[in-house]
C-alpha cells in the first residue's frame, strides 16, 4: 500500500506519467472537458470532493513549475482562494499566470487530463504545469 496521501489509481498513474511541461487541470464540477482530453471524474455530489482537498493531494506527488488561474477568481473571492494564495506564497505552485476563464478553457485542450471535482464555488479551476525534481 502507498505511503503518500494519494490513493486514487487514475491520479497516481497520471502523475507518474507526466513529463516536464505537461499540463494537468483540476476543475470544478462545471468545467467543460474538451473532446480528446482524458477526464478523471472524482465528483460525487456538490462539494465532494472539494477543490482544495484535491489540489493538496495532487501537490503531495506532483512537482509543479507553474500554474494558471482565471482572473475572475479574484472578483468572486471563493473561500478556496485563501488556500490558493497560501500555497502560492509557500512556492508549491511555482510561477503564476493569470488568464481569463475563457483562456483557461482553451488551454485545457492541451492538458494531459482534467480532474473533475465536486467543487461548486465559482472559478475554482487551476492549470498545473509539471516541473522536474532535478
Amino acid at each position: 500500500m502507498k505511503k503518500t496521501p494519494l490513493l486514487n489509481i487514475a491520479l497516481s498513474r497520471l502523475i507518474a506519467s507526466l513529463g516536464h511541461g505537461d499540463r494537468v487541470v483540476i476543475g470544478d464540477a462545471g468545467l467543460p472537458v474538451p473532446p480528446g482530453v482524458e477526464l478523471i471524474d472524482l465528483a460525487l455530489t456538490h462539494g465532494v470532493p472539494d477543490f482544495v482537498s484535491t489540489l493538496k493531494v495532487v501537490l503531495s506527488e506532483m512537482q509543479v513549475e507553474s500554474h494558471a488561474l482565471a482572473k475572475e477568481i479574484f472578483d468572486k473571492q471563493p473561500t478556496a482562494l485563501t488556500t490558493l494564495e497560501a500555497l502560492n506564497a509557500e512556492g508549491a505552485l511555482g510561477r503564476r499566470d493569470m488568464l481569463t476563464h475563457e483562456q483557461i478553457k482553451v488551454l485545457s485542450r492541451q492538458a494531459r487530463a482534467i480532474i473533475r471535482t465536486g467543487e461548486c464555488q465559482p472559478y475554482c479551476n487551476i492549470v498545473l504545469v509539471a516541473g522536474v525534481t532535478f
